[in-house]
This record gives structure tokens, C-alpha cells and sequence, in this order.
């Protein structure tokens, strides 16, 4: 029989919404810099405006409209009036409470990413066109590992028409997890579609937006630039009364300045464009701000997603939200690699690590993504999952107390004693040290025993179980069979 100090001890070691923020890049002086930036480069430079929603909305304030060059400015007590009205905590809901992400402050939560083209097959070594059954397969994997936090919809079924390619998405979301599930949408019919299936699972469109366990994405495109296509889909969403990303992809060199502190400059800007834009077709409108950016093979202009300025530059951002007060969409753990390798690890794990410690809420792409952000790969969840649990453990810091520091146990051990067998080893001994899932401890002997097997072969065992294992629908049968009459648009071969 176990005590009471040993029973405390049970649970998750690590659980998503630590407090990050002990690593800070910029200085506060430099925070208040870009910021008295973005308000001249905003009041003055501007952005095009090509959304006619938009401009409708801006003409009823005082955002001044320049009709011959289709650029619009904002004076900054419009602009700090608009952004002041967006929420300062944003709650996205998992089906199961234990998956409700408080988003704000420095809190951090990680999960996947996309959407990419293609799925990388360490079994075969093929890499291919990703289909609805891999975005399946993803979901339920993901469902398992512990220290991803959310779903975000990672890849594009390239078999299906766009016009099916929303509902079929979020259909599988809400078919193979209980966590938070958020997606890029693609058509306006889409958007409605999916709100309307989400609002049927939810029991009633209040019951919808009262816990929504559905999101959206609607990115920006740079620099200084209101999209059409997207910014109507954002007024959509912000309307609708669903919670929605609104991040900027500035490039260095490419569509920002080359330099960090000028691409954080333009990612600053087009985001808060995007925020603006949001509250006036909603005041309150549920958003998270947000960064895709990252800096540019200047050779070809490629987008790179693992080099060590996209975590400075995602962990910059991450102050700036915090300055704003306003919840954060985050960019982290992309690797450059073709395949599972070194460059894999290190890239991941160090752009996760930094954008976690510097308190980013919501990170994406922080699983599972590889080659310019094109690619996903089932083993690199797995062993992102591993990655992630030890950023997670790095951000909840060293805790010091009268029960961390040990006095009563140390003065009882006394001198050339050992703590094994102490009560406070054994109350402490799960929570205190991160437990790695995949990461192998053995002693070579014992490791050669037992086949020599590395870390991706391990992964690859993880995937096979889990994916081996019959599929559980979240879905009761009942609700299954009325979505499938209600949305002939599911591809429903996939869930007979």
C-alpha cells in the first residue's frame, strides 16, 4: 500500500500552460522601440487594403483611406483603441476539459502544424502526396502523445476537391480527438459548413460558442497588406463568434527587411492589421495574434523553417503579444531535414525550446513538420512529442521552496548518507525529473540485449502501436450517422 506522499506524485509530470518567459531577446527598451515603430509605419507608410469588407468597416472610423493608391492609415489612438478591445485571454476548448488551452500572459501550450503537401514514409523511404487517410492517421496519433496540446490540422487531402477539403478536415478532427481542434480554411462555403457541423456536435450554436472546441486560421500575407480572399474570411470567422488566428509571414530579405529587428517590425504591423480589422467586424472578437515568420534562403528565396533566427525572431514576437496584451500564435520546431536525422533533432529542439521559454502561448508547428514546413512525417511526432515534454520541463524552471530545498530530509540523512530510500525521494521522484517516453537509459549491455535499437526505430515502433490499435471514434454512432446524412461532402469510405 502506498502512502500519501507517494499517491501525490501520480498525474501528468509536465502539462501544457506553464509560465514561460525567462528568455527574453529583446530588452523593454527594445519592446517600446517596435512598438513606436509599428505606430509610425502604420500612421504613416500604411497598407493595402483588398478587402472591400474591410474598407467598408475602416470608412465608419477614422482610419484614413487613400483612394488613388488603395492605402489606408491609422492614427494611433484608433489603432491602440482597436487593438485594446480584442480579449486578453482567449480559452480554446478541448471535448474534454483536460484539453481546454487558457491562452494569455506567458502560458504555453504546443501542438502540430501546416498544412503541409506531403507525407514522408520512413518505411518505404518514399515521400508522397498526403492523402485524407494520413491526415487521419495523424490525428489519431497525435490524440496519444502527451505532451502535444492541441490539434492543428497538419495536412492538405490532395485526392479531394478544395470545395470538400474544409468539412472533411474538421470532420476528422472531430472524429479522432478530444483535443482542441483548429485548421486553415480554404472557401467561404467551407467556413459556414464547418461551423455548422461544429455547432451540431456541440449540441446547439450557444452550446458552440460558449466552449468552442473548433478554430480557425486566416494568415496575412506580407508586407503591409489587408488580403482579400483572407480578409473577408477573418471578418467571417470574427462574426461567426469563432475564435480565430490571425498570424503574418514576413520573410527576411524577402518580404520584410533582412534584418530580425526589421522583420519583427513588419510581423508587428501585419499582424495588428489583421487585429484592427477583426474588432471592428466584432468588438471582443476572440483572436489569437500571430507570427509565421522567419528568415529566407537568399540563394532561391526559400522559406526556412529551422534556422535559429526563426525562434529568435517567433520568441521577439512573443514579447511583443505580451506588450499588447493580446494571446499568441507562435512558430516553432520545423526542420529543414529530408528525413529523420540529426538536423531534425537539433532544429526542432531548438527553436521549441526558445519560443516556449519565452512564454509563446499557442505553438504551432511544433510537431511532426519537416522540409520548409511541405512535409510531415508520423515518427517525427513521436519524436517531437519527447522534445516537447523536455521544453515543457525546461519552462517550468528550477522551483525553490522549503519542500524543494529538503532541509528537514538533509539534517535527517545527516553527512555521507543517501536519499534512496527518503520519503521526500519518493514524493518528489515523478514530478520533480522529466520521464522520457522514447529516449533510452539503458546500459549498453542491457541495450544491446534488447536489439540495439535507436531512437527512430522506437519512434517507428510507437507509431505502429498506436496506429495498430483499432480506431476509436470520439463520435458517438448516432451523431456520426447524422453528420454523414447532413454533410453528403464527407469523403465517408473513410469512416464505414
Amino acid at each position: 500500500m502506498r502512502d500519501k506522499a507517494d499517491r501525490a506524485s501520480d498525474g501528468p509530470t509536465f502539462p501544457g500552460g506553464l509560465e514561460g518567459g525567462t528568455f527574453r531577446p529583446l530588452t523593454e527598451a527594445d519592446v517600446k522601440r517596435i512598438h513606436e515603430a509599428t505606430v509610425e509605419v502604420l500612421s504613416e507608410v500604411g497598407f493595402e487594403v483588398h478587402s472591400q469588407q474591410a474598407l467598408d468597416l475602416f470608412k465608419q472610423t477614422d482610419i484614413r483611406y487613400d483612394e488613388s493608391k488603395g492605402v489606408a492609415r491609422v492614427p494611433e489612438k484608433t489603432l491602440m483603441e482597436l487593438v485594446g478591445r480584442a480579449p486578453k485571454e482567449v480559452v480554446l476548448y478541448g471535448r474534454e476539459e483536460r484539453h481546454d488551452l487558457h491562452l494569455g500572459g506567458k502560458r504555453v501550450y504546443f501542438g502540430p502544424g501546416g498544412t503541409a503537401l506531403n507525407m514522408l514514409d520512413i518505411q518505404t523511404g518514399t515521400c508522397r502526396r498526403a492523402q485524407l487517410k494520413d491526415l487521419i492517421d495523424v490525428i489519431r496519433l497525435v490524440d496519444k502523445l502527451d505532451h502535444v496540446h492541441f490539434m492543428l490540422l497538419p495536412t492538405y487531402p490532395n485526392e479531394l476537391p478544395q470545395e470538400r477539403v474544409d468539412v472533411n478536415r474538421f470532420f476528422a478532427g472531430l472524429m479522432y480527438t478530444t483535443k482542441h481542434v483548429m485548421g486553415g480554411v480554404y472557401t467561404s462555403e467551407g467556413i459556414d459548413r464547418v461551423i455548422a457541423m461544429a455547432e451540431q456536435v456541440a449540441g446547439s450554436p450557444e452550446a458552440l460558442r460558449e466552449r468552442p472546441f473548433i478554430s480557425m486560421i486566416t494568415c496575412g500575407i506580407s508586407p503591409l497588406r489587408l488580403d482579400g480572399k483572407y480578409g473577408d474570411f477573418m471578418i467571417q470567422v470574427a462574426r461567426a463568434g469563432i475564435p480565430v488566428s490571425v498570424p503574418s509571414e514576413p520573410m527576411c530579405g524577402a518580404t520584410s527587411p533582412v534584418t530580425l529587428a526589421g522583420n519583427l517590425l513588419i510581423q508587428n504591423c501585419d499582424t495588428l492589421i489583421n487585429v484592427l480589422t477583426a474588432q471592428l467586424a466584432r468588438p471582443g472578437a476572440p483572436l489569437l495574434c500571430g507570427s509565421v515568420a522567419t528568415s529566407t534562403d537568399l540563394r532561391d528565396l526559400k522559406y526556412l523553417g529551422g534556422s535559429v533566427e526563426s525562434g529568435l525572431i517567433n520568441a521577439g514576437a512573443a514579447q511583443m503579444a505580451q506588450f499588447y496584451g493580446l494571446p499568441y500564435y507562435a512558430t516553432a520546431g520545423i526542420s529543414d531535414s529530408k528525413t529523420i536525422d540529426v538536423q531534425c533533432g537539433y532544429e526542432a529542439a531548438i527553436n521549441n525550446l526558445m519560443v516556449g521559454l519565452a512564454g509563446a502561448n499557442f505553438i504551432h508547428d511544433a510537431a511532426g513538420l519537416m522540409e520548409f514546413a511541405m512535409t510531415v512525417c508520423l515518427e517525427k511526432y513521436v519524436t517531437d512529442n519527447e522534445i516537447l515534454g523536455m521544453a515543457m520541463r525546461a519552462i517550468k524552471g528550477i522551483e525553490v521552496n522549503d519542500e524543494s530545498l529538503a532541509m528537514k530530509t538533509i539534517r535527517k540523512v545527516g553527512p555521507a548518507g543517501n536519499f534512496v530510500g527518503a520519503r521526500h525521494t519518493r514524493r518528489y521522484m515523478r514530478t520533480e525529473h522529466y520521464v522520457p517516453t522514447l529516449s533510452d537509459r539503458d546500459s549498453r549491455n542491457d541495450w544491446e540485449k534488447k536489439g540495439s535499437i535507436d531512437a527512430l526505430q522506437r519512434a517507428s515502433g510507437i507509431v505502429q502501436e498506436i496506429l495498430g490499435a483499432e480506431a476509436s471514434p470520439i463520435l458517438e454512432a448516432g451523431m456520426r450517422s447524422r453528420l454523414l446524412e447532413a454533410f453528403p461532402e464527407i469523403a465517408k469510405e473513410h469512416y464505414q
